[in-house]
């Protein structure tokens, strides 16, 4: 019962933020920008890997959202909606790459790309690691960054909204418009297709950075990185 009481308290408050925002209030949007802008933006970088069209592409999807607020009529989160709206707008940045800049630029960006911004090193570094386990923690990383970008849709992005987004099965199946069951087969699938990729990197590095070789599971794969342990979730 409290769980369905915190539930109808949660859509209330939604309902309100809703039309706060539908009347205009700035204080509404400063809310949702505050809200949602970073992990908008995390969630675009890691469709379109490069952090200044990231940056511009959660613009585009900001405008998207005070633009069409009007017509929300909640019929899923607010939440899902945005998601589905950066994700929409994400995929369309890409096709705009792929036909104006992919012949200006190597499509894989440098060795620097693994975190975005400072921010994001910050909030994804274990201040409790030493400096060895840190680097091991940021090139696997970076290197399960590379080999997530080389998946094949949908399950890349099925894989970023579980794994590192930490939607449910409910929100994503929302977001994408699919079944759950569709977004469990996919999530089953995308893993084992990032483990057998990462496969080679970690038997080449694995005695340099302190890394095992995973065992067969059957969720999430998982690296040990020097006294902690990184997942190689993507």
């Amino acid at each position: 019962m409290g769980d369905f009481v915190s539930a109808i308290g949660a859509r209330a408050e939604e309902a309100a933020i809703v039309a706060e925002l539908k009347a205009g209030s700035e204080e509404a949007y400063a809310w949702l920008i505050g809200e949602f802008q970073r992990p908008v933006y995390g969630l675009v970088y890691r469709m379109v890997s490069d952090p200044a069209d990231a940056a511009e592409t959660t613009q585009d999807v900001f405008l998207k959202v005070f633009r069409g607020i009007k017509n929300f009529h909640g019929e899923s989160s607010l939440k899902t909606w945005i998601y589905r709206i950066a994700l929409h707008e994400a995929a369309n940045r890409k096709r705009w790459w792929f036909r104006h800049k992919a012949h200006e630029a190597p499509i894989e960006a440098g060795d620097s790309e693994g975190l975005p911004d400072e921010a994001m090193r910050q909030a994804l570094t274990d201040h409790s690691d030493s400096p060895f386990d840190n680097v091991a923690h940021r090139e696997v990383q970076a290197q399960v960054d590379r080999e997530l970008r080389n998946l094949p849709e949908p399950y890349r992005t099925t894989l970023i909204l579980r794994d590192l987004e930490e939607m449910s099965y409910e929100e994503i199946a929302e977001v994408l418009q699919i079944s759950v069951g569709t977004v469990k087969s996919r999530l089953t699938r995308g893993r084992q297709a990032l483990k057998e990729r990462l496969m080679p990197y970690v038997r080449k590095v694995g005695a340099e950075l302190g890394l095992t070789e995973p065992e067969e599971l059957d969720s999430k794969t998982q690296i040990a990185a020097g006294s902690g342990r990184v997942e190689v979730t993507p």
